[in-house]
């Protein structure tokens, strides 16, 4: 027993040391510290160093994961109904494309087993129409946007590469383009030209060339003088190669996220253009059952409620991936 409680004094000797030294460095950070715990925004040079370095291993996570927020998911998901609506179209509609685009009875009839959702002024059922009229918006928005992406990246990458006449010619006739109204411009060019799917598509393609020209031309100015760009230059590399293997790849960031907002942006104006009849009539589009049900809002209100509500959901589904898109790929955004 004598043994034991020997034993037992020096570790209780240790304990009490050890519970006293962490109270004085306790104490003694506190003194140390006390600016950084009474000024605001003060800091301290440990925590940051370890913020930084917590920084650049989350900056180092995989693209996938940046994309990981609610809202992108719902913005994903979004997209993913509406493509899978417009690829399969023929298999979610009980009814054919020709029997949608045909006349039938039951003008302005109200939701039914046989039409859930009613139908519209020449007896078509508006479900299947709504299911089609997603197969028709991202027809014309996808090869429309990829239109203007393409001829916008050269011309602005030109533009901002040499600079001097050739920048001064590109960019004043983007501004030409670029003073006129996007929408007056397109009814412009499809009276000039015919309402079909092809011309239609033909103009926002030509309308949206202008805006990216611009929009990359200031990135390539700007990376033109940096030093990877003169290196390349005393190395003997092509102003070609320089402009589309170096400088492209570092500024294309800002067009991607564009790119996405715009697609929203151009099946809104597109419903707009069908609105106010500028749109190929053999299409089954969303705005055009509007402009068709916009008189018969208080008798029959699903006929314009339905392809308004589809609209929105669309829109509002790329507008949510280009926004978590953005947040990814921002560095300034990438560790918030």
């Amino acid at each position: 027993m004598e043994h034991e409680s020997l034993t037992q004094e020096p570790e209780k000797k240790t304990k009490s040391k050890e519970s006293d030294n962490v109270i004085k460095n306790i104490f003694s950070w506190i003194i140390n510290n006390i600016k950084f715990l009474l000024i605001p925004a003060s800091r301290l040079d440990d925590l940051t160093f370890r913020e930084r370095e917590y920084e650049m291993k989350i900056s180092k996570r995989k693209f996938i994961r940046r994309l990981k927020s609610t809202l992108t998911i719902l913005g994903i998901s979004i997209i993913f109904f509406i493509v899978t609506l417009a690829v399969f179209a023929p298999w979610f509609s009980q009814y054919s494309f020709e029997h949608l685009a045909g006349i039938h009875t039951g003008m302005w009839d109200p939701p039914s087993p046989e039409h859930p959702l009613g139908q519209t002024n020449l007896g078509r059922d508006i479900l299947g129409r709504m299911i089609y009229g997603s197969r028709a918006s991202l027809t014309i928005a996808l090869p429309a946007i990829f239109f203007s992406l393409v001829f916008g990246v050269i011309f602005g990458v030109i533009a901002g590469f040499y600079g001097g006449w050739p920048e001064s010619i590109i960019m004043r006739i983007m501004d030409i383009f670029l003073a006129f109204p996007g929408l007056i411009l397109a009814m412009v060019f499809i009276y000039i030209w015919e309402q079909r799917i092809e011309y239609i598509m033909l103009a926002y393609g030509i309308i949206g060339i202008p805006y990216y020209s611009r929009l990359i031309r200031g990135s390539v100015i700007q990376a033109r003088e940096l030093p990877y760009v003169q290196a390349a230059k005393v190395a003997g590399a092509s102003n070609w190669r320089i402009m589309f293997k170096h400088i492209l790849p570092n500024c294309i960031q800002p067009v991607i996220i564009s790119f996405t907002f715009d697609i929203g942006g151009i099946i809104l104006s597109l419903a707009g253009l069908s609105f106010l009849g500028f749109s190929d009539p053999q299409l089954i589009e969303w705005g055009n059952d509007i402009a068709e049900a916009r008189g018969h809002l208080y008798d029959a209100p699903w006929g314009a409620m339905w392809p308004g509500i589809m609209i929105l959901i669309t829109v509002l589904g790329f507008m949510l991936f280009g926004d978590g898109l953005r947040d990814a790929l921002d560095p300034r955004l990438r560790n918030l």
